[in-house]
């Protein structure tokens, strides 16, 4: 079963805590918070004090997505802010293995996000280390890409290596995943969800409506 978790970089963020209560309340699963420095993709956003500062107001876990070159840096705080999940970029400069390692020493979920261009065999060594991948459907940095077809291959790919190396890792998608690409995403393997502004953010449509329609989704592809 899918499971859905709105990308906090496309709410209302003059309205954040609100648009929590009300997603709380229509049962999401958990918050994917984007976090950026400006150098590994060319754009700057969220960070460590975000995720502290809406920790209170849910218990649903919160996923951070280290957007960011040398992650290393940035794990310690964004563990201490209160992320649960924190996966970092195969391809910034980051020694994949300590720095799974150093995420799982919090006793938090461990990830690496591949974007749209890497190949599977970066994970070869580290399976034994993951909790989940973050398959990227667009390239990173901005919201309201197309979503890159070829990708669909790549979680099915992912979802058969997974199957025969380490069968407790999750596969987490996030890239407008749109309600059309939504069954897609989920028979090829897809398992989290992250949705923004093609499937949860519309103009003029409440969150509410939002989350059920991409519930029912996930339920017909159950």
């Amino acid at each position: 079963m899918g499971k859905i978790g709105p990308s906090l970089m496309c709410a209302d963020l003059g309205r954040l805590i609100e648009n929590i209560h009300r997603l709380d309340a229509a049962e999401v699963d958990f918050y994917h918070f984007d976090i950026m420095d400006g150098r590994f993709v060319p754009n700057i956003a969220l960070g460590p004090d975000l995720i502290r500062a809406l920790r209170p107001h849910t218990g649903k876990p919160f996923d951070a997505h280290l957007m960011v070159e040398e992650p290393e840096r940035f794990i310690d705080m964004i563990a201490k802010a209160g992320a649960d999940m924190i996966s970092v970029h195969a391809e910034s400069k980051v020694h994949l293995q300590r720095a799974l390692q150093q995420i799982r020493s919090y006793d938090l979920k461990a990830g690496i996000a591949l974007n749209p261009s890497t190949p599977l065999c970066v994970l070869d060594y580290v399976m034994d280390c993951l909790d989940y991948v973050c398959v990227m459907t667009v390239n990173p940095g901005f919201a309201g890409q197309k979503f890159i077809p070829s990708t669909l291959r790549k979680i099915k790919e992912l979802k058969k290596k997974i199957e025969r190396e380490n069968p407790d890792i999750s596969i987490e998608v996030d890239g407008n995943i749109s309600n059309a690409m939504i069954p897609e995403a989920l028979s090829n393997g897809a398992e989290m969800l992250v949705c923004g502004t093609s499937s949860l953010f519309i103009p003029g449509q409440p969150l509410e409506h939002s989350v059920r329609q991409v519930k029912a989704l996930i339920e017909r592809a159950g």
